[in-house]
């Protein structure tokens, strides 16, 4: 990336030119590492969710050149709020303690980003100011409005699934930033409401519970039966964390069965301990479902499209606690 000054984001089709801090930064290490960690985490294993960490980190910079294309802080701080992602990115969040946002605050300000940044001008404090909750951030506001952030990460799995009906060119169109929140009219908002809805749906599935429970599973073992550390686990690829269970005695076999036998899975809603027949299965509860809601016409969503607040607020009964074994 960056031989090009041009590059085109093919979701959005945004075409952005890169800056000389842009260009020095997809050249660093742990830019390009997420390239070789897959966006949808262990669900690539059972869906077709396979586009990396880079894609959409890309598309965020995109929608950030599109929002605000003079703000050269912000777009430094989409292309770095993902890079302390994990393999199989949210797959193994809270193992050992392991936090994607905390690494990637450290990584930051170490070799060889926070030289790049200084090279350029800008202080990691400064990016790291970007991407805080005070005040909100266009990018990461955690408000529960809608962010940049986060609508790229529906669309691109909406589009990846199969469910996105909309033209994301169209989409974008339609949409504007209001107090560092994405802002839509009635029915663009209807469209991202859908989006939303799906994407908890996907996480709460057999398609995503199965895979990602396993592959937790396998990381805990890994860090018990080697010398692995979870540091070394965290800044770990894809590829390299499949090499590393294929070569481990305690994970080699379950690990040839989550990617070659998946259908063999058997997830049931709810947690049921000690049920007779069962002693192979394991209980499993997902760490959170998001559901951001974006503006209707610049205002709150609860306000101005009640019927769209229920949808979401429907997420909440969605099970985050299963039953899982094999079959």
């Amino acid at each position: 990336m960056g031989l090009s000054p041009v590059f085109t984001d093919p979701l959005w089709r945004i075409p952005v030119r890169l800056n000389p801090v842009e260009v020095a930064l997809l050249r660093t290490e742990p830019l390009r590492r997420l390239h070789f960690v897959t966006h949808g985490g262990a669900s690539t294993i059972s869906t077709l969710q396979s586009y990396s960490r880079l894609e959409h980190t890309l598309g965020v910079l995109a929608l950030v050149a599109h929002f605000r294309p003079e703000d050269e802080l912000l777009r430094v701080a989409a292309l770095v709020h993902d890079i302390g992602h994990l393999p199989l990115s949210h797959t193994f969040e809270g193992l050992s303690g392991l936090d994607h946002h905390a690494i990637g605050l450290q990584l930051l300000r170490a070799d060889p980003i926070r030289p790049v940044l200084e090279e350029h001008g800008i202080s990691a404090g400064a990016v790291v100011a970007a991407l805080g909750a005070q005040p909100p951030s266009p990018l990461t506001n955690r408000s529960g409005l809608l962010n940049l952030d986060h609508l790229d990460s529906y669309v691109r799995s909406g589009r990846a699934a199969g469910r996105l009906d909309a033209d994301p060119a169209a989409l974008l169109g339609r949409l504007r930033l209001k107090d560092a929140a994405v802002s839509a009219d009635r029915e663009t908002a209807a469209s991202l409401v859908g989006l939303v809805c799906a994407e908890a749906r996907l996480h709460t599935s057999w398609d995503n519970v199965g895979p990602v429970s396993v592959v937790r599973r396998l990381a805990r073992r890994l860090l018990d039966s080697t010398d692995l550390a979870p540091a070394g686990l965290a800044r770990l690829t894809d590829p390299q964390l499949w090499s590393a269970l294929d070569a481990c005695e305690a994970t080699r076999v379950e690990s040839a069965m989550i990617r070659y036998e998946p259908h063999r899975l058997k997830v049931t809603a709810g947690s049921a301990p000690g049920v007779p027949g069962d002693a192979s299965g394991w209980d499993f509860s997902l760490r959170k479902i998001y559901s951001s809601e974006p503006l209707v016409d610049g205002r709150r969503i609860e306000v101005s499209a009640p019927e769209l607040a229920a949808e979401l607020d429907a997420l909440k009964s969605l099970s985050t606690t299963f039953r899982v074994r094999w079959d």
